[in-house]
């Protein structure tokens, strides 16, 4: 089974840039596994629900988003590294939460966007932009 671990947050101004990632915990030595499974990123705020950001296919062909970051953030991977990333560009104030990234459990729909369909999430990596 596959854990992960988030990296990349940080403080930043708005209309800036940060560049999340997403890797398998070493400890598991589950990192082979990581490039057969479709990964989410989510984020959640203070007081709200965990909400869906992005999601990429195991191959990397495949890519939805969430229409609020829809032309400023990219997903990618790199299956050779066995590394998701999340690329945040044009930073809003209202993108401030813990980001986390999770695996699409197997034999779940492509279009899902309900968080209790992912699994083996990392601790989240906070992202903070201030105005």
């Amino acid at each position: 089974q596959v854990q992960l671990e988030e990296s990349g947050g940080g403080l930043v101004q708005a209309g800036g840039s940060l560049r999340l990632s997403c890797a398998a915990s070493r400890r598991t030595l589950s990192s082979y596994a990581l490039r057969t499974y479709a990964v989410g990123w989510f984020r959640q705020a203070p007081g709200k629900e965990r909400e869906f950001v992005v999601v990429i296919s195991w191959g990397g062909g495949s890519t939805a988003y969430a229409d609020s970051v829809k032309g400023r953030f990219t997903i990618s991977r790199d299956n050779a590294k066995n590394m998701v990333y999340l690329q945040m560009n044009s930073l809003k104030p209202e993108d401030t939460a813990v980001y986390y990234c999770g695996v699409l459990r197997k034999s779940t729909n492509w279009g899902t966007q309900n968080p209790s369909d992912f699994g083996s999430w990392g601790q989240g990596t906070q992202v903070t932009v201030s105005s």
